[in-house]
């Protein structure tokens, strides 16, 4: 499934949310309520599955006008997401050094896919990505990704911060990208299971997340300029843990 793909309508909602169709977002159109028992248990199970919702102008149903949406549509996933709990096990099992990219509220599409284009260019294992306050999995980040998107796994979490956990108690170094840190990129050593963090375009990553990184990884920049572009960051780090690895891993060029 390769284009945006809508359901509308109170009813249908239900069905797809139910029938575990991944749903990017669930937008509301403003001041049309409709109270009802279908609507409550749309809302109800919209925040059991932490799908996330926006209200918006009237004008954004404007190609659903002549359809009886009922003031709600949304948006499926064009690509299959998985939880990395269930991926992980499988990359032990195939003998992989797994290499893991966690994105903190990346919200750019063009950072998000240019993350994932980079990220399978190295061939990292999976992307994590918390199932709110991220950018949207659809075509313009498809197409940012040059197709990356249908190559590497996305796992959609509720709880980063417990993710993290499991991450580190199977066996994986969480490397934070941020600049504050007095330890370069170069210094880190990524040969062995690693998870790499990246953070919000503004405001960089989570304290929380920074609290239990293994190590957090610095790249430095000229007086004046506070730190780069978060797809660059990426870039520059994950092909420091390409050259790392590539003697191991048989990488030919």
């Amino acid at each position: 499934m390769s284009k945006l793909e809508i359901v509308y309508g109170i009813r249908p909602l239900i069905e797809a949310i139910r029938s575990k169709k991944t749903i990017s977002k669930l937008f509301f159109q403003r001041g049309f309520r409709k109270i009802s028992n279908a609507y409550k248990e749309l809302i109800s199970l919209s925040k059991k599955e932490n799908i996330p919702i926006q209200t918006v102008p009237k004008q954004k149903f404007y190609q659903l006008k002549n359809k009886n949406h009922q003031g709600v549509f949304a948006i499926l996933s064009p690509i299959e997401t998985y939880q990395i709990k269930d991926l992980l096990p499988v990359f032990y099992e195939k003998g992989k050094n797994p290499l893991l990219v966690i994105l903190d509220r990346i919200t750019d599409v063009r950072n998000f896919g240019s993350i994932i284009r980079t990220s399978a260019c190295v061939g990292a294992d999976a992307i994590i990505i918390p199932k709110k306050y991220t950018a949207m999995i659809g075509s313009d980040s498809i197409k940012t990704s040059s197709g990356a998107l249908f190559k590497v796994p996305i796992c959609q979490e509720k709880n980063i911060k417990n993710t993290i956990e499991f991450l580190m108690n199977s066996g994986l170094k969480i490397v934070s990208a941020t600049e504050k840190s007095n330890i370069y990129w170069y210094n880190i050593d990524f040969s062995g299971p690693t998870a790499l963090i990246l953070g919000n375009e503004e405001k960089g990553i989570s304290p929380k997340y920074l609290e239990i990184s293994c190590e957090k990884a610095k790249i430095p920049a000229i007086k004046g300029i506070s730190s780069l572009n978060v797809s660059v960051a990426c870039g520059v780090i994950l092909y420091e843990v390409f050259r790392q690895r590539k003697s191991q891993s048989k990488i030919h060029f």
